[in-house]
């Protein structure tokens, strides 16, 4: 999955259809047989998760585009100590049952918390996309604008979002 990813943003860009749009679907399935397994929570529960991704997605990415001033895009520092934690709650959440009080902590900080995280970077990266795609040269011979590595970051996001909201539908179907 890594290593699709590498593969996908190392292509240089070129107009059109050609390998760097082929490396970034294979890199989109790799991610699709990787969130598979959650077709297990049942279709439903996913459906219900992707509308409120999508409502989630639409109505940041428009606040984001929207801002008058670019604010978001001094949030990175802040957003990569909250990665930090998140992924220090997920290793420890693997380790710690979730029916221990410090377990049932670190889980919601890694799912809740994510949440709140991926939702900041959506900030983040969709105001990252309008700078640079304003603020490029529009001939710029050493370094092109390439939309396919800028968008990564966006999908990476949702389906980050995605997948949390479906973890949280998903425990609330729980009965004691």
């Amino acid at each position: 999955m890594i290593g699709s990813g590498m593969v996908a943003r190392s292509i240089p860009y070129q107009e059109g259809f050609g390998t760097k749009q082929l490396a970034w679907a294979a890199h989109a399935g790799i991610m699709g047989a990787v969130v598979a397994p959650l077709t297990l929570l049942g279709g439903p529960l996913l459906i219900r998760a992707a509308w409120y991704t999508a409502g989630i997605i639409g109505g940041l990415s428009t606040v984001a585009v929207c801002a008058p001033s670019e604010k978001f895009l001094n949030m990175a520092g802040p957003l990569s100590i909250g990665l930090g934690a998140v992924v220090m709650a997920s290793l420890g959440s693997m380790f710690l049952p979730p029916t221990t009080a410090l377990g049932a902590g670190l889980y919601s900080l890694s799912v809740y918390g994510g949440l709140v995280l991926f939702s900041g970077f959506l900030l983040y990266d969709t105001q990252k996309i309008v700078r640079v795609a304003e603020t490029h040269p529009m001939y710029a011979v050493a370094r092109r604008y390439d939309p396919v590595n800028m968008s990564i970051g966006i999908y990476l996001d949702t389906l980050n979002i995605f997948i949390r909201i479906a973890m949280i539908l998903g425990g609330g179907n729980r009965r004691k």
